[in-house]
């Protein structure tokens, strides 16, 4: 079943096609849902970056943001901007995750996501997650391609804050990119705050979910 407030969530999967994917479109609510939740499960499957500086940030980084969670990550060596040329490894890495846990939540990229390898990454997921509430999270960048979310994670002023600061201390090979700054991403959690009368938030697309409204 998909569920929307069905007692929380103690198991999640969150997958990024690149370091960093997962940590911009849902840091925030990971430092949430971890910080309320202690001992949740989190199952992180990122595609490209492995074995080099790019992984050491990645599992320095997602450690920061799952604070007392059991984390397990998996880095893969998929080259960056082929996803879709490596698109057997990709389902094989996909369908190994799902073998090896039933999340209550899986965090992925938008299936409508201007960049290949977040949209290749997003189409795996619906044949692997297929009764699980996917929250797809948006990504900042030069495509302009941010849309109308229709759910939402409210942050703190503290946790909007130490997203930002923890995305600028642990992955020092973006802070050269136009848009990899404090202002931008800072700025689009104050707007998503705006449309769900909150200070800051994440936002998110869901393509179905089950409401249970009669408890």
């Amino acid at each position: 079943m998909i569920r929307l407030g069905d007692g929380g969530a103690d198991r999640v999967v969150a997958v990024g096609a690149h370091c960093d994917d997962i940590a911009i479109g849902a840091g925030g609510t990971l430092l949430t849902l971890c910080t309320a939740r202690p001992g949740v499960r989190v199952d992180a499957l990122v595609l490209s970056g492995g074995g080099g500086a790019r992984e050491q940030e990645e599992r320095a980084a997602l450690e920061a943001f799952c604070p007392g969670a059991d984390l397990r990550l998996t880095v893969l060596k998929l080259p960056d901007g082929r996803v879709p040329a490596h698109w057997e490894e990709a389902k094989r890495a996909v369908e190994e995750l799902r073998g090896r846990t039933e999340p209550d939540l899986v965090l992925a990229p938008r299936t409508d996501d201007a960049h290949q390898d977040h949209r290749g990454l997003a189409e795996l997921m619906t044949t692997a997650f297929r009764d699980h509430l996917v929250l797809r999270y948006e990504i900042v960048k030069w495509d302009g391609d941010l849309g109308r979310p229709v759910a939402y994670q409210p942050l703190s002023p503290e946790t909007a804050e130490r997203k930002v600061r923890l995305l600028q201390e642990h992955y020092p090979s973006q802070r050269h990119r136009a848009w990899f700054d404090r202002e931008a991403f800072l700025g689009l959690a104050r707007i998503r705050g705006i449309e769900c009368h909150a200070r800051y938030a994440e936002a998110f697309a869901v393509t179905k979910l089950t409401l249970n409204l009669g408890g």
